[in-house]
């Protein structure tokens, strides 16, 4: 075979994928080693929905192996959870652990490429710091994975990175493999203000729609050429087959078609129409959602949630009936115009309908490390207003919704056979504001343990700190 001839098919093979959103930073994730462990006698919240009294968990090979009642393990490590309460481990959609990383210096401000309105090709992975202590005090309150989105500054700010919360020197050792990308987009008062200041587009929310409706414009064209380009590649292979005594010399002397240039912005952008990036949009007020619906329509992506949505109660039904989640908070509201609508009984109404999908964000450094109160409130709130929502169902927001919305849910978020073996033990029912996680295990091994320190992970950057001092 000639070296024109496998290029040409290097590049034919290359251009099949090049609407794949390839990911040549290739998670390199290791489970740690760990032994068949049995946790006993604990209430288990599986994540499916159900409670499981007086009840074990089995992990065997970093997977859960079973979970009933009377379990049997020869040559386990049985764990007494008597009193205890156990869960999958916790899943944050919505952190920027690393890319605003601790301490909150200049130095550390990698969230927000605000230098364009669209910049859809940026990726949050490559400003991780996997030294940020947060992550570490995220895993002391149960996070074992977690979304690290870019900021809100843009339109269309970049892709996020799902990563699992374990300690790592390079981002590829902590990204969860095989985890679709995010797509961060912001509506409303963020990126009007920032632009708009700058006397720059957009500075207005029809500006702000204009811009979206701009950047999936030009990826459809994109996406359009690299059909034709394919098609046209198609053809020439075909053209070019056969032996030479039965080629015209017309075929003969037929050029390969010119590839087209990459463009990083719209190949994201592309990924997301395509289904195969999960878009994620900061959006507070029903209005504004029902619009991105529609631009959702228009250019033919799905939603998988929107972020931070104080109003999405406006449109519960609405988001239940399109299958998107709702990523919210628990009772943040009132610092900006579009945070101004709130009710404590936000994320209750939006898990009422059937099919509904709340999560419990964070967007904190400090918040992610209490994501189970945050839920606790949410849900005291939805009974005061009536609803029913025991902890059996109040568990999914913080595990396997947030799994769904990050395309996960065949791996985390649930107890199940076959499940990746993320757990928390809790000292006690992890809804109360007593509750503390006891043990976290990643993938069947212990990443915490509060009561062995040697089990407790610490951020090289705070070694030989003095205790309350850098931070």
């Amino acid at each position: 075979m000639t070296l024109a001839r496998s290029l040409l098919l290097a590049l034919a093979a290359w251009a099949a994928g090049a609407q794949a959103a390839p990911d040549p930073f290739k998670s390199t994730y290791q489970p740690a080693a760990s032994a068949p462990t049995l946790i006993r006698n604990a209430t288990v919240l599986d994540g499916t929905g159900r409670r499981l009294d007086g009840a074990d968990v089995l992990m065997r090979d970093g997977k859960i192996a079973a979970i009933g009642t009377g379990l049997a393990a020869e040559g386990a490590t049985v764990v007494d959870a008597q009193g205890r309460w156990v869960t999958p481990g916790l899943i944050d959609v919505h952190s920027h652990l690393g890319v605003y990383a601790s301490p909150g210096v200049n130095a550390h401000q990698d969230g927000n490429e605000a230098t364009d309105p669209v910049t859809a090709g940026v990726w949050a992975e490559h400003g991780v710091w996997p030294q940020d202590p947060g992550f570490y005090t995220a895993i002391a309150g149960g996070v074992t994975t977690l979304q690290v989105l870019p900021g809100s500054a843009n339109l269309i700010g970049g892709r996020g990175v799902t990563l699992r919360n374990v300690a790592g020197t390079t981002m590829q050792e902590m990204k969860f493999p095989g985890a679709p990308h995010g797509l961060k987009m912001a509506c409303g008062e963020n990126p009007k203000r920032v632009y708009g200041d700058k006397g720059r587009a957009p500075s207005t929310r029809m500006g702000n729609v204009a811009g979206y409706r701009q950047a999936f414009a030009d990826a459809q064209d994109y996406r359009r050429q690299w059909e034709k380009y394919e098609r046209e590649l198609a053809a020439y292979e075909t053209q070019q087959q056969g032996s030479s005594a039965r080629r015209k010399k017309s075929d003969a002397d037929a050029k390969p078609p010119t590839m087209p240039k990459r463009d990083l912005r719209l190949e994201t952008l592309v990924g997301a129409m395509n289904g195969e990036i999960q878009v994620h949009i900061h959006c507070y007020r029903a209005d504004e959602m029902a619009v991105m619906l529609d631009l959702a329509r228009e250019f033919g992506f799905k939603v998988a949630a929107f972020h931070h949505g104080v109003e999405a109660y406006k449109i519960a039904d609405r988001l239940a009936q399109e299958g998107v989640c709702g990523a919210l908070w628990a009772d943040w509201w009132g610092f900006k115009m579009e945070a101004y609508d709130a009710i404590w009984e936000n994320i209750a109404f939006v898990d009422a309908p059937a099919n509904g999908c709340a999560i419990v964000h964070s967007d904190s450094a400090e918040g992610i490390q209490r994501l189970n109160q945050e839920a606790a409130k949410a849900m005291s709130r939805g009974e005061r207003a009536g609803l029913t929502i025991p902890p059996e169902r109040a568990i999914r927001w913080i595990t396997s919704n947030a799994a769904r919305s990050l395309g996960v849910a065949g791996e985390v978020g649930t107890l199940e056979p076959g499940k990746r073996a993320d757990v928390v033990i809790w000292n006690r029912d992890p809804f109360s504001v007593y509750a503390l996680a006891e043990r976290v295990y990643v993938d069947g091994a212990v990443r915490y343990d509060r009561a062995a320190p040697p089990a407790k992970p610490e951020s090289d950057f705070l070694l030989g700190q003095p205790a309350g001092g850098a931070l």
